[in-house]
């Protein structure tokens, strides 16, 4: 009845069913009645209706209706519940008053939120900073969020310590070059060292915002920091597959189970972030500082890995450019991956990838690259019988939807002997309309680009049959 209730009043909100003054009269206090309600689920519906109400709600209403009574409800008097509660306000009405305003009775309650005696406040309060430094401008940010964050980032919880991590890197554009490289960094590079020693609930988080503080902090690194940055990145992406990272015989199944899960989500993040990693070390450097990870990537035990890995393919082969004839082999092995799900990924920009492999690289002669290919058309054909023999049928549509593009990457003859014939198959046997669709449609474009007569003659010979 509540949840109902809440959802109720947020689409009369949504519609405009009544004017905001009136909505205000006679909706905003039981909102405000239900958001400490004892059932958690409950609570937060009515806090979500809140914080949309916020949006629209004329400044005074926002000032003697919400923020007033903050003051008091902030308090380490009131229950968890009420200061968490406070904590999502106050990132939300930041944006709504003047800079005054905020510094003389905003500021105040969030550094006394930050400081809590309760770790789940302080985490709450925390995540709330970047709403709120985006609120207060620069300076601000600078005088005021910077040394709660440092702090934060030390608290003896971990969930604490995340969420000032997470929050500093979301932030790191609106610190200057002296901030990044004197505050920042030192903490990043804290951060990174703990997480192997004594923090590993930060690995799943630094793992994904690798990207995030490469770009951040790009042109801050000394040489040997870039270095040690980049040993740590080589380092997760293998985490949990070598025999340092092995389990303690005093662990039980399910403490196993877990770490397992962990160092599949990290190497999964690494694989997520390897495009801002080739930028990090620029791409001339590729073969040298990462293509040996790349591979490990590529050959991840976990299906997670590599199917983030081939998602990334293409944007890796477009950072390499003329270099991308480096990462063929890696190609192959995703084409012929066991995973039905790698296959899928990897082929959404299957004609992309293709055609830079066919135009890229040292020669400068079409024919000749295509050479470099060999186990390209055995890997294709492979790729599409795996698909044939599945049940998921619209990764093979989809895979004889990008084979289209073979006219443009391969000669006539080599799709004739081996796709075509293939194609002519699948159109006439196959039970599943839109894959049949795909075979007919590939095919013809096959028959376009066909120059030899006697083939394309025998073709519609067929086809007329």
């Amino acid at each position: 009845m509540q949840l109902t209730a809440a959802a109720s009043f947020l689409t009369v909100l949504q519609e405009e069913s009544v004017s905001i003054h009136t909505y205000a009269h006679s909706f905003l206090q039981v909102i405000l009645l239900h958001l400490e309600h004892r059932d958690t689920g409950v609570s937060n519906a009515w806090l979500e209706t809140l914080l949309s109400v916020i949006e629209v709600l004329p400044k005074e209403t926002l000032r003697h209706e919400i923020l007033n009574p903050l003051v008091s409800k902030a308090q380490l008097s009131q229950t968890v519940q009420s200061r968490l509660v406070s904590c999502k306000i106050l990132g939300k009405l930041t944006n709504k008053f003047d800079a005054h305003t905020i510094k003389r009775e905003i500021l105040p309650l969030v550094k006394s939120l930050c400081q809590d005696v309760e770790y789940e406040v302080r985490s709450c309060m925390c995540r709330q900073l970047e709403n709120i430094a985006q609120g207060i401008g620069t300076e601000l940010t600078k005088s005021v969020v910077l040394p709660e964050l440092i702090e934060l980032s030390r608290d003896e919880g971990s969930s604490v310590r995340l969420a000032a991590f997470e929050t500093l890197v979301n932030l790191l554009d609106i610190f200057d070059t002296d901030d990044r490289s004197q505050t920042i960094l030192p903490l990043v590079k804290s951060f990174c060292e703990k997480s192997f020693k004594a923090d590993e609930s930060i690995l799943i988080s630094l793992s994904f915002h690798l990207g995030k503080l490469c770009h951040g902090l790009y042109g801050i690194f000394t040489p040997d920091q870039h270095l040690r940055f980049l040993e740590f990145y080589k380092k997760l992406c293998t985490l949990g597959l070598q025999q340092e990272n092995g389990h303690n015989e005093n662990q039980i199944p399910t403490q196993i189970l877990e770490q397992e899960k962990k160092y599949i989500s990290v190497r999964k993040n690494c694989a997520y972030n390897f495009p801002a990693m080739i930028v990090f070390v620029d791409p001339k450097n590729f073969h040298m500082e990462l293509y040996s990870t790349f591979f490990c990537l590529c050959h991840d035990p976990e299906v997670p890995v590599r199917y983030t890995i081939a998602i990334c393919f293409y944007e890796v082969s477009k950072l390499l450019n003329s270099g991308v004839y480096l990462i063929h082999k890696e190609l192959i092995t995703l084409l012929q991956d066991e995973s039905l799900e790698v296959l899928d990924a990897l082929i959404d920009h299957l004609p992309e990838i293709l055609e830079l492999m066919s135009t890229g690289g040292e020669s400068s002669v079409q024919e000749n690259k295509l050479l470099s290919l060999p186990d390209l058309i055995p890997a294709l054909t492979a790729a599409e019988q795996r698909a044939a023999a599945s049940l998921k049928w619209r990764t093979h549509e989809k895979l004889l939807q990008k084979y289209a593009c073979l006219p443009h990457v391969i000669s006539s003859d080599q799709i004739y002997y081996r796709f075509l014939q293939r194609m002519f198959t699948i159109m006439m046997t196959n039970n599943v309309l839109p894959v049949q669709k795909a075979a007919s449609r590939t095919l013809c474009i096959f028959l376009r680009y066909n120059r030899k007569q006697e083939q394309r003659h025998e073709v519609i010979q067929k086809l007329i049959e």
